[in-house]
């Protein structure tokens, strides 16, 4: 499945010039050194990918903790539902009903050591803007942190989100060396792709629950799998 958090990701970034892109408009890059400015958005880069790592690692333990008492497949098929019913759900309801207002004074305090960051030009700075940048809500974070919870345990959780933030770079690091470069338009027509391959996600996550035995998409059980193999001897 880390192809999906690679793709959601890439797509998710459009969505990712909206929210975070004013923040890398405003990164304190140096645009008279083409060599120092690469270094600088590599090291917001990495972190970015250091929180976004972080996160799944944490979320990949909630995983953990559900595989072993053995939900492993209904988990699955869990985060699937999900996705594709808070794709569903207009966007109305959402903002009526805001699920992020718990946390919203430490996002405030996030917001405010980002711009203190923003102020600043040495090279640890734009690691602690990356950093503290991974952290900011985002609705495609949170799909992609459903996906962490299936993995199973922390490693797979915090190779995927990594993978998701990989897919995000090639956008972000353009939009930084060129700022608005996509029409209006053509965000939009991506906008409302986002939404139908988050859904063919969440459709892969509960064929992969269901444990229908097709190769890739829906193995078997493990357990079924090992009866099987024992019954052939």
């Amino acid at each position: 499945m880390l192809y999906s958090a690679f793709v959601l990701g890439f797509l998710g970034s459009f969505h990712c010039i909206g929210m975070c892109g004013p923040i890398a408009f405003m990164l304190p890059v140096d645009r008279t050194n083409a060599l120092k400015k690469v270094s600088q958005i590599t090291i917001y880069h990495i972190g970015r990918l250091l929180s976004y790592s972080i996160i799944g690692l944490i979320f990949g333990l909630i995983g953990r903790s559900l595989y072993i008492f053995g939900f492993q497949q209904q988990l699955s098929i869990t985060i699937g539902v999900l996705m594709i019913v808070i794709v569903l759900i207009p966007q109305a309801l959402f903002n009526k009903y805001n699920f992020s207002k718990p946390i919203y004074k430490l996002i405030s305090k996030v917001k405010s050591a980002l711009g203190s960051a923003l102020k600043k030009k040495t090279l640890d700075t734009f690691l602690t803007i990356g950093f503290l940048n991974g952290f900011l809500p985002c609705g495609l974070v949170y799909m992609a942190l459903f996906a962490a919870i299936a993995g199973g345990n922390a490693l797979n959780g915090s190779i995927y989100m990594l993978v998701f933030g990989l897919g995000t770079v090639p956008l972000m690091t353009t939009a930084i060396y060129f700022g608005h470069f996509l029409k209006g338009s053509v965000r939009q027509k991506i906008h409302k792709a986002i939404p139908v391959f988050v859904i063919i996600i969440g459709i892969l996550f509960i064929l992969r629950g269901l444990g229908l035995g097709i190769p890739y998409i829906s193995p078997a059980p493990i357990n079924e799998m090992v009866s099987g193999s024992m019954n052939c001897h």
